[in-house]
C-alpha cells in the first residue's frame, strides 16, 4: 500500500512539473528566444579570427641524468615525469618563449603597442593541447589576420624548439660534470681502501693471502692455521667424549648380572666381538631344539635329549668365557679413550687464546680486502657507464619534430556560428526552464481547487473554463452552459433553505469575470425555470444592461432616491423567466445610496416576488459598496480568477464578507485554461460529451460573436457598449 502511494505520489510531481512547463511555455518561449537572439548577435558582432595550426612531437628525456638511482625513479631512458607534458606546454607560453617571438616577427611593431602588451596579446591567443593517446601536441594561434596567425604559430613552434635544445645542452653539460664528478670520488675510495688493505697485510705479516682469501670466499668465514689445530683438537675431545659415554653404559649394562642373565644383555649391547655374535645365536638354537624334542614327549633321559643338553651346555660355558673377555676389553678401552680425552683438552687450553687473536686479524684484513674488491669493481662499472653516457650526451638533440607546419586559414575559426547558436539555444531552454519554474514558486495566486479550500475554507462551485461567451446570445446547444448547469446545482444543494435566494456576486478585483459569470447564470437558471431578477449593484462601473443591449438612465438609484414603483425599474428580458433592473444614473455617494432602509425593503420585496435574485457589486476590496449588498442579501458568492490575485488578497475578501456579518456560499473558479491545467479536465469533461453536430466550435462561436458586436457597433447610449466587448473587459 505504502509502495503504490509512493508511486502515485512521485508520478503527481512529474505531473506537477510538467503543468508548471505548460503554463509558462510563453515565458521559456520568450526566454529561449531572447537568448537564443542574444548569442546570435554576439556571435555576429564579434570579430572573425583565423587559426594558425602546428602539430608537433616532443621527445621526452629524463631531467637528471645520475649513475646511481634510487628506488622512486627507474634508470634507463624511457622514464619521464608523469607531468612531463603539462610541463612542456607551459615552457611554450613561458616569458622567455612568447617574448622571443615577438622580437623575431617584431610584433610590438607591427600592432603599434609595447613588448609586455604584446606579450599579453600573444599569450591570450595562444592555445596548446594534448592529442590523446600520444606525444602529439598542437599549437594554436588566433588573429584576425590569416597570414600573421600562421606566422606567430610557426614562430611559438620555432622558439620552443630553441628553448628546448638551449635547455637540453645545458642539462647534458651538467649531466657529464656530475658523472665526471662521481668518477673521482670513487676513483678516491678504490685507492683509499687498496692502502688500508695493504696496511693491515704489513702489520698482521699475513701469508698466502690468496689461498686464504680463496677458503675464506667459500666457507664465509676467515681460516688460520692455528685456528684449525683448534678445531681439530676440538674435534677429538668431542669423538673422545662420545666413545667414554658409549662404553660406560655397556659397562653399566653389563655390572650386576650373573650367569645367563650375562649373555642375552651382552649379546644386545652392539659389542663387536666375533665370538659373541657367533655364539649367541648357536645357544639359542640349542635352547628351541631342546625344547622341540621335550614337546615332541622325549624324556630327560632320552639319548638325543641329552645330547642335545651336552652341546647347549659347552656353547654356555664358551659364551661366559667370551662374555668375561668383552668386559675386560671394555674397561681396557674406557681407560684409553679417557687419556686421548685429556690429551685433546690440553692441546684445545694451549691453542685457544692464540687463535682468537689470529682469527681477529685475518678477519679485519678479510674485510678491507673485500671493501677494496667492492670498490674497484663499482670503479670500472663506472668508468663503463661514464664513456657510454659521454658519447650519448654529446650527440645532436632534436627535441621535438614538427609533423604539420601552419598555413593560412582560409576559413575563420573563431567564433564558432553552430556551437555558439546551439549553446545559446540549450541555455535559452534551460534558462526558461528555470525561470518558469522561479516564477511559479513566487507566483502566490490560486492554481487549484485544493488551494482555494485549503486558504478559503469554502467549496468550489463551479470551474468555469476560458473564452465562455454569452449564452444567450449563442444558438443551439453549447458545452459552456454545462459548467453554469453545475453552478446552479451546487448552489441549490449548498444554500440552507429554499428563502435564501437573494445573492451577491463579488470578486476581489476588476476584470475577474464577475458580470459575466451572474448574466450567465441567471440565464441558466432561467431556461432551468426559475423565475429569475438580475438588479446592477455596480455603482461605479455597471456592465450588465451591455450584455441585453438596454438603456441604462432608469433603475436601482431611481427607486431608492425617488417614489417610483418596482415596476417602472425591472425590465423583461427577451429570455423568459428573466427579469433585470438596471444600475441608473450614477450617484455621487454609491455606498449610502445601498445602505439604506429602502434597499433593505427593496431585496425584502423581491425576494418574494421572484425565486432567485442575483445582484452584481463592484470589487470588494476597491469600495465599500460590495460589503454593503454582502450585509443585506442571504449569501455571497466570491468570483476568483485563475491565476491572478494572490491568496492573500483572496483571505481579505472573505474577511471583508464575514466582517460584515454576511454568509459567504462559496467560490466559483474562473478563466481557467483547462488545455494547459490538465487537472480541471476532470471538472470540465462535459466537453466530451456534446457531439459537433449538436455544438458550435470555437471558431463559430467567435464568428458569431465578432457579427454581434458588429451588429451593435452603434448603442443607444454611450455606456450600452458590444456584449462581447464587455465580456472582455470582464477577463
Amino acid at each position: 500500500m505504502n509502495e503504490q502511494s509512493a508511486s502515485s505520489e512521485a508520478k503527481l510531481h512529474a505531473m506537477d512539473y510538467w503543468q508548471v512547463l505548460r503554463n509558462r511555455y510563453g515565458v521559456i518561449l520568450l526566454a529561449f528566444f531572447l537568448v537564443f537572439m542574444t548569442a546570435a548577435v554576439i556571435t555576429y558582432i564579434l570579430p572573425k579570427e583565423y587559426s594558425g595550426t602546428v602539430s608537433l612531437q616532443i621527445n621526452r628525456e629524463v631531467t637528471d641524468w645520475k649513475i646511481f638511482h634510487d628506488g622512486s625513479m627507474p634508470s634507463g631512458r624511457a622514464w619521464t615525469p608523469p607531468t612531463f607534458i603539462d610541463t612542456e606546454f607551459k615552457v611554450i607560453t613561458s616569458k622567455k618563449t612568447l617574448y622571443q617571438v615577438v622580437d623575431k616577427l617584431k610584433l610590438d611593431e607591427i600592432w603599434g603597442i609595447t613588448r609586455a602588451q604584446a606579450y599579453d596579446k600573444v599569450y591570450a591567443n595562444t592555445d596548446t593541447r594534448e592529442e590523446r593517446g600520444t606525444d602529439l601536441i598542437t599549437i594554436e594561434y588566433y588573429d584576425t589576420d590569416a597570414q600573421l596567425a600562421a606566422n606567430i604559430a610557426n614562430e611559438v613552434a620555432d622558439s620552443y624548439r630553441e628553448r628546448r635544445t638551449t635547455i637540453e645542452t645545458a642539462r647534458s653539460n651538467n649531466a657529464l660534470d656530475t658523472l665526471s664528478k662521481q668518477l673521482k670520488d670513487q676513483a678516491d675510495k678504490v685507492e683509499e681502501a687498496r692502502l688500508r688493505m695493504l696496511d693491515l697485510a704489513e702489520r698482521y705479516r699475513i701469508i698466502d693471502l690468496a689461498a686464504m682469501q680463496n677458503r675464506a670466499s667459500i666457507t664465509g668465514d676467515p681460516v688460520t692455521g692455528v685456528g684449525t689445530i683448534l678445531m681439530a683438537s676440538m674435534q677429538d675431545t668431542y669423538e673422545a667424549e662420545s666413545a667414554i659415554a658409549q662404553i660406560k653404559m655397556q659397562i653399566e649394562n653389563l655390572r650386576g648380572l650373573e650367569g645367563t642373565q650375562m649373555i642375552p644383555s651382552a649379546a644386545m649391547l652392539d659389542i663387536q666381538d666375533p665370538t659373541l655374535q657367533g655364539l649367541w645365536p648357536t645357544y639359542q638354537q640349542y635352547e628351541l631344539t631342546l625344547q622341540g624334542l621335550l614337546d615332541s614327549g622325549l624324556g630327560r633321559k632320552h639319548p638325543r635329549v641329552l645330547e642335545t643338553q651336552g652341546q647347549l651346555t659347552k656353547t654356555k660355558e664358551m659364551l661366559d668365557a667370551a662374555v668375561k673377555s668383552v668386559k675386560k676389553a671394555l674397561e681396557t678401552k674406557l681407560s684409553m679413550a679417557q687419556q686421548a680425552m685429556e690429551l685433546a683438552k690440553g692441546i684445545e687450553e694451549n691453542k685457544k687464546d692464540v687463535s682468537m687473536d689470529e682469527r681477529r686479524k685475518v678477519a679485519e684484513y678479510s674485510e678491507a680486502s673485500k671493501e677494496y674488491e667492492l670498490q674497484k669493481n663499482m670503479l670500472a662499472n663506472m668508468q663503463a657507464k661514464f664513456a657510454t653516457e659521454q658519447v650519448d650526451l654529446t650527440m645532436p638533440k632534436v627535441p621535438i619534430t614538427v609533423h604539420e607546419d601552419a598555413e593560412v586559414a582560409t576559413r575563420p575559426a573563431k567564433p564558432n556560428v553552430m556551437l555558439n547558436l546551439i549553446l545559446g539555444a540549450v541555455v535559452g531552454i534551460a534558462f526558461g526552464v528555470g525561470l518558469a519554474f522561479f516564477l511559479e514558486y513566487l507566483d502566490t495566486s490560486v492554481k487549484t481547487l485544493e488551494d482555494v479550500e485549503r486558504y478559503l475554507q469554502v467549496p468550489v462551485l463551479a470551474v468555469i473554463p476560458r473564452d465562455v461567451g454569452v449564452l444567450h446570445k449563442q444558438s443551439g446547444l453549447t458545452p459552456d452552459a454545462e459548467a453554469y448547469r453545475i453552478l446552479r446545482t451546487n448552489i441549490e444543494f449548498n444554500r440552507k433553505s429554499a428563502d435564501a435566494n437573494s445573492i451577491t456576486v463579488v470578486s476581489g478585483g476588476a476584470g475577474e469575470g464577475k458580470s459575466t459569470t451572474l448574466v450567465n447564470l441567471a440565464y441558466i437558471c432561467a431556461q432551468g425555470g426559475y423565475n429569475t431578477l438580475m438588479i446592477d449593484g455596480d455603482l461605479r462601473r455597471p456592465k450588465l444592461h451591455t450584455f441585453f443591449d438596454i438603456n441604462n438612465s432608469v433603475g436601482l438609484t431611481n427607486y431608492l432616491t425617488t417614489e417610483l414603483m418596482l415596476e417602472d425599474v425591472i425590465l423583461q428580458t427577451p429570455v423568459d423567466n428573466l427579469y433585470f433592473m438596471p444600475s441608473g444614473i450614477l450617484p455621487a455617494d454609491a455606498a449610502g445610496i445601498l445602505n439604506s432602509r429602502r434597499m433593505s425593503e427593496l431585496i425584502a420585496d423581491v425576494k418574494n416576488r421572484f425565486d432567485l435574485v442575483l445582484i452584481d457589486s463592484p470589487p470588494i476590496l476597491g469600495v465599500s459598496d460590495a460589503a454593503v449588498l454582502a450585509s443585506e442579501v442571504d449569501l455571497t458568492m466570491v468570483v476568483i480568477q485563475h491565476r491572478k490575485l494572490p491568496r492573500s488578497m483572496l483571505l481579505r475578501v472573505k474577511q471583508c464578507v464575514e466582517n460584515v456579518g454576511g454568509n459567504l456560499l462559496g467560490v466559483v473558479l474562473n478563466n481557467v485554461d483547462v488545455r494547459s491545467d490538465s487537472q480541471y479536465q476532470y471538472y470540465t469533461s462535459y466537453y466530451t460529451y456534446y457531439s459537433p453536430t449538436n455544438t458550435q466550435t470555437r471558431t463559430t462561436r467567435r464568428k458569431e460573436r465578432s457579427e454581434l458586436e458588429q451588429a451593435s457597433s452603434a448603442p443607444a447610449e454611450p455606456s450600452a457598449a458590444p456584449a462581447q466587448q464587455s465580456h472582455d473587459d470582464e477577463y
